[in-house]
C-alpha cells in the first residue's frame, strides 16, 4: 500500500518511479475490487438465484470487468503486473505445427569497417496464431550478427504485433473477436473449445486480449462513429433487452443503441457505415 504521507519527490526520474508505482496500486485495488463484488454476487446467486442462468450471467459480468481492467491498462499505458502477481505463462504445446520465419537485415559486411559478418546466435520469439480451423505457432528466428574486424553487432527488428511482449497472433486475435462479437459466443465458452483442441488459454487471458485489441482498435472505432453521425440522414435502432441483474435473482431492461448511415438510396457516392 503507497505511503499518502510521503512527500512527493522532486526529482523527475523519481517523480516517474512514483507515478508508476501509483498507477500500479490503483490497478490493483480496481482488480480487487472487481473480484470482491463478484465473489459477494457469486454468493447470494447461490443462496438466491437459479443456479444454472445466474452463474452463466456471472461468467459474462466477470468478462466484462476483466475486458474493462484490460483496455483501461492499455489506454492509460498503466504498468503490466509484476511477475510476482502474474500467473507463470504454460508453455505452448509442441504438438502444435511450427511455420518458422528467419528475419535479417540482408547485409553480409559490417556497415562500420566491411568486415565480414559472422553469426554468434539467435533470438526466437514464439507467437500462437490460429488459421481457420487450426492453430499454428509462428517461430520468428533472428540471428544475431557480428563483426569480425570490429565490435559491431546487427540483428532484425522484432516485426509490430498487436499486443506487444504478447504471444496471440493477428489472426488469432481476430478470430475471438469475431466469436465474441459477431457470434456471440462468450469467452469462457471459447476457452472451454481451446481446451478441446489442447491448447489452455483461461478465460482472464482472453479477456485481458480482447480488452487491449479493444483499446488498438478504438481510433477506428471512433473514425466511423464520426463518419456516420456526419450523414445528413441517420438511421436509428432502440432494441430494449431483458439482463439479469447477478446476486439480485431478478431482471433489468438493458438497451442496445445502433445507428447507421447509408446514402447511396439518393444517389451519394459516400460508403454507408454503421
Amino acid at each position: 500500500m503507497l505511503d499518502v504521507t510521503k512527500s512527493l519527490p522532486k526529482d523527475p526520474a523519481e517523480l516517474r518511479a512514483f507515478t508508476a508505482l501509483l498507477l500500479a496500486e490503483v490497478k490493483s485495488q480496481a482488480v480487487l475490487i472487481e473480484k470482491l463484488r463478484h465473489q459477494l454476487a457469486g454468493h447470494r446467486a447461490h443462496r438466491f438465484g437459479a443456479s444454472s442462468e445466474t452463474a452463466e450471467q456471472l461468467q459474462l459480468a466477470l468478462e466484462m470487468s476483466e475486458i474493462a481492467i484490460a483496455a483501461l491498462t492499455a489506454k492509460l499505458r498503466l504498468p503490466e503486473d509484476t511477475p510476482a502477481d502474474k500467473p507463470k505463462r504454460k508453455p505452448i504445446p509442441d504438438h502444435i505445427p511450427r511455420v518458422e520465419v528467419e528475419l535479417t537485415t540482408g547485409d553480409t559486411a559490417c556497415a562500420q569497417c566491411g568486415g565480414k559478418l559472422r553469426r554468434l546466435g539467435e533470438d526466437v520469439t514464439e507467437e500462437l496464431e490460429y488459421l481457420p480451423g487450426r492453430f499454428i505457432v509462428n517461430r520468428i528466428v533472428r540471428p544475431r550478427m557480428a563483426c569480425s574486424g570490429c565490435d559491431c553487432f546487427t540483428q532484425a527488428p522484432l516485426p509490430t504485433r498487436p499486443i506487444e511482449r504478447g504471444r496471440p497472433g493477428p489472426g488469432l486475435l481476430a478470430h475471438v473477436l469475431v466469436n465474441k462479437y459477431a457470434d456471440h459466443l462468450p469467452l469462457y465458452r471459447q476457452s472451454q473449445i481451446f481446451e478441446r483442441d489442447g491448447r489452455d488459454l483461461d478465460r482472464s487471458t482472453l479477456a485481458d486480449w480482447v480488452g487491449k485489441s479493444t483499446a488498438l482498435l478504438s481510433p477506428l472505432a471512433d473514425a466511423i462513429g464520426r463518419h456516420v453521425l456526419a450523414g445528413q440522414a441517420i438511421f436509428v435502432d432502440d432494441t430494449p433487452v431483458a439482463m439479469l441483474a447477478p446476486g439480485t435473482g431478478k431482471t433489468q431492461t438493458a438497451r442496445l443503441w445502433a445507428y447507421g448511415r447509408d446514402e447511396r438510396p439518393w444517389g451519394s457516392a459516400v460508403p454507408p457505415a454503421s
